[in-house]
């Protein structure tokens, strides 16, 4: 997704208020953004807390600043500065985070994150962004050029399946109609779990959802009436349990007396003393497609 990405701000450079910060990272792949935004690209060293509190002034003085870097290094080191300067002062600042989950795999523990999302939609005002698809991530950009809150960008992996129309980018899609349980997927999660279940027969292929943008404020009236369909929802989720998208829709889902007979969830479940690919990674927590579908009766 980063090549979408830089071609999207690229397209926004135009706005004379956007500025982009960088830690020290974007090598062989972000130097069309710093060639058009010239002063306004800023590398700001391995320095993130020092970097996210001179976005936070940008933003005070009116402009549009965005921070990069991988994932847990965007909002884990420089958590504080989020809190106490972005935050509570409720400003524009969009943090990009590079390889969201496993997406750094082999890198180790240090460089995952599954944690981002839950514990930065505890702050005040922040939203967060976990797009799918390549084509998503023009669309999120547009969105969070004119936002006026904090936001969590988290990159990774596009996996669009091959000659499959899908639908417009929306915070909630859904990407595949069948007779079976309802499964929702977060970001990246869809596209293989999408080419996997497109050839399961009808009567048995799960009614396939994809959820783009978090906190959930609502719930479409057209994914209530799935859930109440099917009564069978499975959620998964490249983010730890505590804090994820299941804990929030099983919260909406209760407060509207929606809650089906079989609520499910597959999450990530860390990855200290271990070390592989994100594929590996995937399929210890059981994110991979095969399991998934396995959970649902489904072989493949």
């Amino acid at each position: 997704m980063r090549q979408a990405f830089c071609d999207a701000l690229v397209r926004a450079s135009s706005n004379p208020d956007f500025v982009f910060l960088t830690g020290d990272l974007g090598y062989l792949a972000l130097e069309p953004l710093r060639d058009v935004l010239g002063e306004r690209f800023i590398n700001a060293g391995i320095a993130e807390q020092n970097m996210v509190s001179v976005a936070a002034g940008l933003a005070g003085e009116g402009l549009r600043p965005w921070v990069y870097s991988i994932a847990p290094f965007v909002w884990a080191r420089p958590f504080e500065q989020i809190r106490n300067d972005v935050c509570l002062h409720d400003l524009p600042v969009v943090l990009v985070g590079n390889g969201g989950g496993y997406g750094y795999g082999v890198m180790g523990s240090t460089h995952h994150s599954v944690e981002d999302y839950g514990a930065l939609l505890s702050l005040p005002n922040m939203h967060a962004w976990v797009p799918a698809f390549d084509g998503d991530v023009s669309a999120a950009v547009s969105e969070l050029m004119t936002s006026s809150h904090p936001a969590y960008l988290r990159l990774g992996l596009s996996e669009e399946p091959k000659q499959m129309t899908l639908p417009a980018y929306g915070a909630w899609r859904k990407l595949l109609h069948g007779n079976g349980a309802t499964l929702l997927a977060v970001g990246p999660l869809a596209g293989g779990i999408l080419s996997a279940a497109a050839n399961v027969e009808q009567d048995k292929r799960p009614s396939i959802w994809l959820l783009t943008e978090l906190p959930i404020p609502e719930l479409p009236a057209d994914f209530l009436e799935d859930v109440e369909r099917s009564q069978h929802l499975l959620v998964v989720e490249e983010h730890v349990a505590h804090g994820g998208a299941a804990e929030m829709l099983a919260l909406r889902l209760m407060s509207a007396g929606k809650a089906p007979r079989r609520f499910e969830h597959r999450a990530a479940t860390g990855s200290a003393g271990v070390s592989g690919s994100q594929r590996f990674y995937r399929k210890k927590c059981g994110l991979d497609a095969e399991s998934v579908l396995a959970a649902l009766g489904i072989g493949l």
